[in-house]
């Protein structure tokens, strides 16, 4: 199989979907690597790395895709790379579809195969290839609420830990799952005074015993949650319903209530964002105000570290793109169980119901499109 590896074009998207390892690993089992060049400067891994360990460096984007066989990439394709996309090509990629619609219909009218690495599900219903990146974001976060609290950024000036004889910052966390597991352990470790909301309780026992009982725990209802931004400095807004579009947790007529140069980190923008005010933002303009609160909504904030990003990402995608290559997609659906939910869509339908859903069209099993032995 002909693998292509596009450079990203997303704004600042520093990622690149396969590092030199990787492509000696495809090389081993007789599948050919056509990288882009450049692709892996923004992480500090050049063409002749590529090459040394087998790639083939290509130097247009639309040369990748149409010779390729499978696309690997680290954010979703954007306009401008649309018609370079073909009839049963498969893509691999984050795909984030709910949000996608414009994406969605071309995938679905040109009859690409596009499987989402966030919605690749095991059976206690974790997400193996979201998990590095949401670890990231998590352990980001903080660091980027603190920065936007100084006052030359527009913020409270409030210091997050605070100091002896002065309070610290108030940071409420909205979901209790990798992301806000993360950014808790990073907030307390700079001394700020954190609280976790989740509609589920045994999460939030589960965090009080893994953070020592140094953390508050709120059960996560319109009445607390109205409650206690009002009192935050720093918001982040970790929730996540696999596929799905994310509800509004907060409200606009809440973030009126919040204390002017405070900061809303929402995390969820990706899948559409738990906050009302929330849009989407770029590392080049990483915030708005409004109504006097700071708003970080950058959908790909793992890039700005995308060293660590890609080798953190690439730990867990090779392995599942290795037997998509060697087998095929129908041939891995059968070995690999978790990968059929990473199916978003196959022969111009979708095949993942949140997507559907969320978009409202017509949604069609991968069952009744695959071989129910294949199940």
């Amino acid at each position: 199989m002909y693998i292509g590896v596009p450079k990203e074009i997303k704004n600042n998207e520093f990622r690149v979907a396969i590092t030199p390892a990787a492509v000696r690993e495809f090389a081993s089992r007789g599948h050919r690597v056509l990288i882009q060049s450049g692709a892996g400067l923004g992480c500090a891994i050049t063409d002749e790395d590529f090459k040394q360990k087998g790639a083939i460096i290509v130097k247009d984007a639309g040369d990748i895709y149409a010779e390729s066989d499978m696309i690997l990439k680290v954010k979703e394709p954007l306009v401008q790379e649309f018609d370079f996309l073909r009839e049963n090509q498969i893509l691999f990629t984050f795909l984030h579809l709910a949000v996608e619609p414009e994406l969605t219909n071309f995938l679905i009218n040109k009859h690409v195969i596009a499987i989402a690495y966030e919605t690749i599900q095991l059976k206690d219903k974790s997400l193996p290839l979201l998990a590095p990146m949401s670890e990231i974001a998590g352990r980001m976060a903080p660091q980027i609420g603190a920065h936007f609290l100084e006052k030359m950024n527009s913020g409270r000036g409030v210091l997050l830990g605070g100091v002896a004889g002065v309070e610290k910052a108030k940071v409420l966390i909205l979901g209790g799952g990798i992301v806000g597991r993360n950014a808790a352990k990073i907030a307390l470790g700079l001394g700020a005074s954190v609280m976790i909301m989740d509609s589920n309780v045994d999460c939030l026992r589960y965090m009080e015993d893994i953070l020592h009982g140094k953390v508050e725990t709120v059960a996560s209802n319109y009445s607390n949650i109205e409650r206690h931004v009002k009192q935050a400095d720093l918001i982040i807004g970790a929730v996540l319903v696999p596929g799905a579009k994310a509800p509004y947790l907060i409200t606009e007529d809440m973030v009126k209530q919040m204390k002017e140069g405070s900061v809303i980190v929402d995390i969820s923008i990706d899948q559409g964002g738990c906050v009302e005010t929330s849009e989407e933002t770029t590392h080049s303009e990483p915030t708005f105000i409004k109504h006097g609160v700071i708003h970080y909504c950058v959908q790909n904030i793992p890039g700005a570290v995308p060293h660590t990003s890609t080798f953190a990402l690439t730990n867990v995608t090779i392995p599942y793109a290795l037997n998509i290559a060697d087998m095929g997609v129908v041939e891995a659906v059968k070995n690999i169980p978790e990968l059929a939910k990473g199916i978003n869509v196959i022969e111009g339908k979708v095949t993942y119901e949140p997507v559907a859903n969320a978009l409202n069209i017509s949604y069609f099993p991968l069952s009744s499109i695959i071989p129910q032995e294949y199940f």
